[in-house]
């Protein structure tokens, strides 16, 4: 009769795949990504103890019927299977630096790329129309408006990320220079250019934030509190607001993002300088994460080429 215990995982591989969690997190890896990594290689060391393959003679073939049992029996989806890879991809480069393996089983291992669709996006007016409703008549509405719609054009006129956004520090912002400078994924910072409408809806929210504040830094804080606010307290304010304002369309933070990006590649056709701004490493996750109108590029491709506007032009009586 075959047995049917499972093989633990080796004091060993444990070791290593703590080791190498750890290297993460002095590498600022963020919280989200650590705890998916995690998952996903106790996941597949515990595959491997089913099949009584030792993690230093593991193979390409093994990660592949790894990674097949997870779609066929997990039900997961293409994005999750790349995320899954690149754990393990990531780990054994580690091993391998530190002489626990001599080969990395993933070399060759691919997995095919799923169209991915394009956020949604508002339009402009709509932007207009939320950030430039009139001041509710409640006193404390008015309040929290002054400090919310600084919130809204900062994220939308600086292309922010929520985390960004609420992490941001009074001394962050130069309202002179107008520039914000920002820390963002990986740690880095960077510094981004603000809206004369940001510059002036945060020059009118300042004076009550101090009325606010208790000895805290953080530039967007609680009214009731007097501390930082919070991802979710910025949620539930995009959607009190958008709603107040009579906007059906789902609002959310990471759409006002979207929206800058969208809007001014439109407007501007420069597709570095949005890379910039956004704080995106490759200008292909630009390219994936930003969506223009073929009227918007038309117009950018006939004022900028020089062969672009057209002139009928009869050559023998050839149109």
């Amino acid at each position: 009769m075959q047995s049917t215990d499972i093989s633990p995982i080796p004091d060993d591989f444990l070791v290593a795949i703590e080791n190498w969690l750890m290297s993460l997190v002095v590498q600022h890896y963020s919280p989200h990504t650590l705890s998916a990594y995690r998952k996903n290689i106790y996941q597949f060391a515990t595959f491997l103890g089913e099949q009584n393959q030792n993690w230093q003679t593991c193979e390409q073939k093994h990660i592949g019927l790894f990674l097949s049992e997870r779609f066929d029996k997990d039900k997961i989806k293409n994005i999750s299977g790349k995320q899954t890879l690149s754990a393990i991809r990531q780990f054994y480069k580690f091993a391998i630096h530190q002489k626990l393996v001599s080969h990395n089983p993933t070399i060759g291992q691919r997995l095919k790329s799923s169209s991915r669709p394009l956020p949604k996006i508002a339009e402009e007016d709509l932007l207009k129309i939320l950030l430039e409703q009139p001041t509710p008549d409640d006193p404390t509405n008015a309040r929290l408006w002054l400090r919310d719609r600084a919130m809204f054009e900062l994220a939308y006129g600086s292309g922010l990320r929520l985390s960004e956004l609420v992490g941001l520090d009074v001394s962050d912002v130069d309202l002179a220079g107008k520039t914000v400078r920002v820390l963002g994924k990986g740690k880095k910072t960077r510094v981004v250019p603000m809206t004369g409408k940001s510059v002036k809806a945060l020059e009118i929210y300042l004076p009550h934030r101090e009325l606010w504040q208790e000895g805290v830094d953080a530039l967007f804080i609680s009214e009731r509190h007097g501390t930082r606010l919070t991802g979710r307290a910025v949620q539930l304010r995009l959607k009190i607001c958008a709603k107040r304002a009579g906007i059906e369309q789902n609002f959310y933070p990471h759409l006002l993002r979207h929206c800058f990006a969208s809007h001014l590649l439109s407007s501007s056709g420069d597709l570095r300088a949005v890379q910039e701004m956004l704080g995106h490493e490759s200008v292909a996750t630009t390219q994936i994460y930003t969506q223009v109108d073929f009227g918007a590029l038309t117009k950018i491709y006939d004022k900028a080429h020089p062969r672009a506007v057209t002139h009928v032009i009869d050559v023998d009586g050839v149109d």
